[in-house]
């Protein structure tokens, strides 16, 4: 019996256009995306570098673009957040213990806040127990110790807790420990879609 969950954020509760972002990244004269800004992202996401450091990576690939239209287009990426997912949230969190973990960096969380407002978020972070985010906690999924961290932290059981992602190399590796998944597929279902999964 699941008494817990955990979910993602990004395209399970806020919708994503990652296209949007390399769009604007090409139009600001990147090439195409490469090892060192998949390692400057990871770095970033795990809270190893700075803002400064993680923009400045970013800018040697495209000299002619400024720090503010990098941003922008960084931020490009965060779409809408629908009303109804968080109404959804809002009554799931009275019958389970709920958690957030998600992959990201200071800037995305930072922008999102800030365009969604402090009423809207706060009313998402109060439906969970704790928020996790990568860059605070220093690890990120899909690796073993970071799904450990929250289960020990909150003496989660494996078995009774699962674990809802987009990214399936992200449900494989909690799998691999014991936890419920659900692989959501972007486009085709939609979070509020849980209890139709018969996985509760």
């Amino acid at each position: 019996m699941i008494n817990t969950i955990i979910f993602d954020f990004g395209d399970i509760f806020i919708n994503l256009d990652k296209k949007a972002t390399i769009d604007g990244l090409k139009n600001l004269g990147l090439k195409e995306w490469n090892e060192d800004l998949d390692r400057l992202n990871i770095q970033f996401e795990k809270g190893n570098i700075k803002r400064e450091e993680f923009l400045a990576g970013f800018q040697k690939h495209m000299p002619n673009a400024s720090i503010e239209e990098i941003l922008e287009a960084w931020n490009a990426i965060l779409a809408d957040f629908p009303l109804y997912r968080l109404e959804f949230l809002q009554m799931l969190s009275k019958k389970y213990r709920l958690f957030l973990l998600s992959n990201t960096d200071s800037i995305h969380i930072e922008t999102f806040e800030q365009r969604v407002g402090t009423s809207f978020y706060s009313d998402f972070y109060q439906c969970f127990e704790k928020v996790y985010f990568s860059f605070e906690m220093g690890m990120r999924k899909p690796d073993a110790e970071i799904y450990l961290s929250v289960l020990n932290k909150h003496e989660l059981q494996a078995k009774r807790t699962l674990f809802v992602d987009d990214k399936k190399e992200n449900t494989d590796a909690a799998q691999a420990l014991g936890i419920h998944v659900w692989n959501l597929q972007v486009g085709k279902e939609d979070v509020v879609d849980l209890f139709n999964k018969d996985i509760l």
